[in-house]
């Protein structure tokens, strides 16, 4: 009999690559979307073999009978408060109330334990909604990413490809973790398929220093990159705190310029020590000279 998983926020990036990897390794997928979705992505989604269920997601009812035979829920939804808190609990609860034995939260990032609160806004979302998880009567499994390793692609100041620059926080040595998307849908994929799944997991397809980054970028592109510290890590926390309380219009976008500097605080903040990339064996890792050679092209 194939494993039935329900994933929530399927018509997104991220949503889109785990259901593609779960019906490759044979799950049964449901989708939950809006009813409002569009109707490409629902009919792409049919046409992979997905089971789409159209839902009010403030119905708790409606959602209680989309998830009833399932054995986990993967929620890959994307927002603020009204999402990360509001609508991913009415989720759990339906979860909860159909008897789904598993719940794989839309953490995907930084490991935010390791992080204090108030330094990121979208962590501090899921650290809250962390406190509902804790006490529902389901297990939980949080996977923990790092930055997607598709950032590198966007000239941020860690590969500013426009200056040929590698821009660090504090030190040159820290190294960051990163993940792509890829990466994250097939180990993502394998957990919610595995019934004992411990409550964190940890991975990354790499990580790499400043230090290491300025020479492997100089090796691709051929052209010198060099080295710069942005500030100190510290001064980075006070800055965006300044520039939040500044900018109040910013709560309501998910990216808004401090929430970015936000996330590069994270990235030389926490570090996973230990990863458990090796749970799952057959899955390959993208390295960074990948990421760096599929830029040039």
């Amino acid at each position: 009999m194939k494993v039935k998983i329900l994933v929530a926020g399927g018509t997104g990036n991220l949503g889109g690559r785990i259901i593609k990897e779960l019906i490759e390794k044979g799950a049964e997928v449901r989708a939950i979307v809006r009813s409002d979705s569009a109707a490409d992505k629902i009919q792409n989604l049919e046409k992979a073999g997905v089971q789409v269920v159209q839902v009010d997601m403030n119905n708790v009812a409606q959602l209680t009978k989309a998830c009833e035979g399932v054995s986990c829920v993967v929620s890959a939804l994307a927002g603020l408060r009204d999402v990360i808190i509001d609508a991913q609990l009415v989720l759990l609860d339906a979860a909860v109330a159909a008897g789904v034995s598993r719940f794989i939260p839309s953490d995907f990032c930084s490991d935010f334990t390791q992080l204090t609160e108030g330094n990121n806004r979208n962590f501090d979302l899921r650290r809250e909604f962390h406190k509902y998880l804790e006490d529902a009567s389901i297990r939980a499994t949080s996977i923990f990413n790092g930055a997607f390793a598709e950032l590198l692609t966007y000239n941020i100041p860690f590969l500013d490809m426009k200056k040929k620059m590698v821009g660090y926080v504090e030190n040159p040595d820290w190294k960051v973790d990163f993940t792509t998307m890829d990466d994250t849908a097939a180990f993502t994929a394998e957990a919610a398929m595995d019934s004992e799944t411990p409550r964190f997991l940890r991975i990354a397809s790499f990580q790499i220093s400043a230090n290491e980054l300025a020479p492997l970028a100089s090796e691709v592109f051929g052209e010198h990159f060099e080295m710069y510290r942005m500030m100190g890590r510290d001064e980075l926390a006070e800055k965006n705190k300044k520039d939040r309380a500044d900018d109040p219009k910013g709560e309501d976008e998910l990216y808004s310029k401090w929430q970015q500097a936000q996330y590069m605080h994270s990235m030389f903040t926490s570090q996973m020590q230990t990863l458990d990339n090796d749970r799952y064996p057959d899955l390959n890792w993208t390295g960074a000279k990948d990421i760096l050679t599929n830029i040039k092209k």
